[in-house]
């Protein structure tokens, strides 16, 4: 017998258009002129109009054996003109990845954070966080 062909959506793609959709029209004020992207922008200073940014990246990748689902490790990172609203913009992408509806990523599960930094290239302020999520496969005849 021939296994289906199975292969998974790009988690990190989904994680992006997700909160890219969901932070849409949010009337919070840390939220104001957001980004989110899954490459590290070259710019970051404070003064750059870019910021907020919201950085996905897909840290890790486990597919169970039988190629039934597998566990992705999501990084958030935000970068922000201070601190507070680094972390507020951050909370909030966990809070969104964590309660969505299930129809792109399933089980998202808070892994760590978020947590404070300072982008050592640009010395702009920063809060990053992890989440695990579950994705099904597709599958292709």
């Amino acid at each position: 017998m021939v296994q289906p062909l199975l292969v998974f959506k790009d988690a990190q793609a989904a994680g992006a258009s997700l909160l890219r959709t969901a932070l849409e029209g949010r009337a919070e004020s840390f939220v104001t002129g957001f980004k989110v992207g899954t490459r590290v922008p070259t710019v970051r200073s404070p003064e750059d109009p870019i910021l907020p940014f919201v950085l996905v990246r897909k840290d890790g990748d486990t597919p169970h054996s039988s190629m039934a689902m597998t566990r992705v490790l999501l990084r958030v990172t935000v970068w922000h003109q201070d601190p507070d609203q680094a972390h507020d913009l951050a909370m909030l992408c966990q809070g969104l990845l964590i309660c969505h509806d299930g129809s792109v990523l399933s089980q998202v599960r808070p892994n760590g954070g978020p947590l404070p930094g300072t982008d050592p290239d640009s010395d702009v302020d920063l809060s990053t966080f992890t989440v695990n999520a579950t994705v099904r496969p597709d599958v292709l005849a």
